[in-house]
């Protein structure tokens, strides 16, 4: 049967998550790509280990729980960021080591956690996603959808030139604050399907994979969101047939889909080259000489 995947109850969940980590992921990946912390989800994702051995802990939802941390954690980076100076990389080290060891310790202390578990947060799993993950992740992901798309505008001028955005009265302080917030609940919509240690590049591969063949901003937002999309879907349809483990297919399709694009964005360029100067030479052969300034002559 063609269709066999969605007859499972727990593929189910798992499609609706993946198609909500597809959207979310890149949606704010293009911002931290456009500030280059392409790698702020990982450090994110490092801290909400310590959430979700808390929730074990605590017999409490580790999603919900690993939210909770992941956002103070990712307030802390960008109190560190703006006062941290020459001290703030070895801050941000500790930082991160410290909640993956946390969430180690806190899910082995539990009664109910164990590395099992611990296993299925880090990279993924399609049989674990409950229906109070997909309600929590449904919530998340509107969240997400709701600051990148309604405030694109600002938050694509402050990642591009903060002094800019500042001399234009934007509170720069707390968009920032708001991208690091955003990515750390996106962390934690995905970590059920990608897990947390490979959400980073869900984040970031899709938007640099857009980037091959888009010029403009809107575009790449809208190329990458379906790419990641599409990754997440199609590897998590792949890990249910072939038994394979659904964050690292998502991922390693994501660096194919890379892959390609940058193939066909070298003869894509040439062509738009060519095209671009002969309607050059359109123009110069439009104006007529007696009219011609310094500016239209072609060396």
């Amino acid at each position: 049967m063609l269709f066999e995947f969605l007859n499972p109850p727990f593929m189910q969940r798992a499609l609706i998550a993946a198609v909500l980590v597809g959207i979310t992921a890149p949606a704010i990946g293009i911002y931290l790509v456009q500030r280059r912390q392409a790698l702020m989800g990982d450090g994110i994702g490092h801290i909400a280990m310590t959430g979700v051995g808390l929730g074990f802990l605590l017999s409490t939802s580790p999603v919900w729980m690993a939210t909770a941390v992941a956002v103070a954690g990712a307030v802390v980076m960008e109190l560190i960021r703006w006062y941290g100076h020459t001290r703030g990389d070895l801050a941000l080290a500790m930082l991160f080591y410290g909640g993956m060891a946390g969430g180690v310790m806190l899910i082995n202390l539990s009664d109910t956690g164990s590395n099992a578990n611990l296993t299925s947060y880090l990279f993924g799993s399609l049989a674990t996603v409950s229906e109070s993950d997909v309600v929590a992740i449904c919530v998340l992901a509107a969240f997400v959808v709701l600051v990148t798309v309604g405030l694109r505008r600002q938050l694509f001028a402050v990642s591009q030139d903060e002094e800019f955005a500042r001399v234009s009265g934007l509170p720069v302080r707390v968009l920032n604050l708001l991208v690091a917030v955003t990515a750390a609940v996106t962390v934690t919509v995905a970590m059920r399907v990608v897990g947390l240690l490979l959400v980073s590049a869900l984040m970031v591969v899709p938007v640099a994979a857009a980037q091959q063949i888009t010029k403009s901003f809107k575009v790449t937002f809208v190329l990458s969101v379906v790419i990641g999309t599409a990754v997440t879907l199609t590897g998590t349809v792949t890990s249910y047939y072939q038994d394979v483990p659904p964050g690292a297919t998502i991922v390693l399709l994501a660096i194919a889909v890379f892959v390609a694009l940058t193939a066909l964005a070298a003869p894509l360029a040439r062509r738009r080259a060519r095209a671009s100067e002969a309607k050059g030479a359109e123009c110069t052969l439009e104006v007529p000489p007696a009219r011609r300034g310094a500016d239209d002559v072609r060396v």
